[in-house]
């Protein structure tokens, strides 16, 4: 199997499958109907909610986490800031009672998010909100009293959409296995800190315009890049939104032990041990690459 058929077959293998994706749409318009009913004396199964996080970035690989918002109208905000307690936790519950009225076995609150916990796995965390003149959202903290926050995700899902249109498409790909590593080797970072230093490598990669037949390359050199990352820094800047994306861990040190996997992947490959190198890429990668049992004769 050559490394183009190898890396295409992964990249589609760590894809979210098209029935978990239909389900989400389907659970994804229940809530939006039944909070547009209650909040906007509406039907509408699309208006006033979006998908951010990882997946409304396009480059989650699991249904565990489903985040959106929800945008309520001002006159709402209005009402629960002028509460003497904890308004933004009133708000919260009323924002769950809604969602009650169509699931009601499933729901939690949490701090800042209402969560939708499905029997199969799938999870919606809900953020209720208030669009902002700039295009930004106000939403409640409950902790600590009660406060409001302020979050920007359109740009990050604007800026990843348009990188990775201007990277071949390389860029979500690269989004998606490096979530692969992270959960084969438990490497301590989150999904906007991946999307974050994925985008930044790809922009002076030199090879950005190519596709699979270069992502054993692609891996080698991300790898490098994440290991000669400083341990001392505590945060990069999100693209597009330049939102603060703080460091949760080290992983430098993962990053170095797997870039000198990859070393020896490569090396395998360059001397048609074709069965060796593909268990270095399964090393890195876990049970997601694909295995050549059955392949090799």
């Amino acid at each position: 199997m050559s490394t183009f058929d190898k890396f295409n077959r992964f990249c589609s293998n760590i894809l979210i499958d098209s029935h978990s994706v239909a389900k989400i749409s389907y659970r994804y318009k229940r809530i939006t109907k039944q909070l547009n009913k209650d909040f906007w004396n509406s039907e509408s199964e699309t208006q006033n909610s979006l998908y951010v996080g990882s997946y409304g970035r396009d480059t989650d690989i699991h249904t565990s986490d489903i985040d959106m918002l929800f945008i309520l109208p001002y006159t709402v905000y209005k009402q629960f800031d002028n509460y003497k307690g904890n308004g933004q936790s009133s708000l919260l519950q009323i924002v769950k009672n809604s969602i009650g009225e169509t699931y009601p076995s499933y729901m939690k609150g949490d701090g800042q998010v209402v969560k939708i916990n499905f029997s199969d796995g799938i999870c919606f965390e809900l953020v209720p909100c208030f669009i902002n003149k700039d295009g930004s959202f106000t939403y409640p903290d409950t902790n600590d009293g009660g406060k409001w926050r302020i979050t920007n995700p359109k740009p990050e899902i604007e800026a990843i959409r348009n990188a990775n249109q201007q990277f071949h498409y390389n860029l979500k790909r690269l989004c998606r296995m490096a979530r692969a590593w992270k959960d084969t080797w438990d490497v301590p970072m989150g999904g906007l800190l991946i999307d974050t230093l994925a985008h930044n490598f790809l922009k002076d990669w030199e090879h950005r315009d190519k596709s699979f037949i270069y992502y054993d390359w692609m891996t080698r050199d991300f790898l490098k890049y994440l290991k000669d990352q400083s341990e001392n820094r505590s945060y990069w800047y999100a693209p597009g939104s330049n939102k603060l994306v703080m460091r949760t861990g080290i992983f430098e040190y993962k990053a170095l032990r797997c870039y000198n996997i990859a070393l020896e992947a490569i090396q395998n490959e360059v001397k048609s041990y074709e069965w060796s190198a593909n268990q270095k890429w399964i090393e890195i990668y876990g049970s997601s690459f694909p295995s050549l049992i059955g392949v090799l004769r």
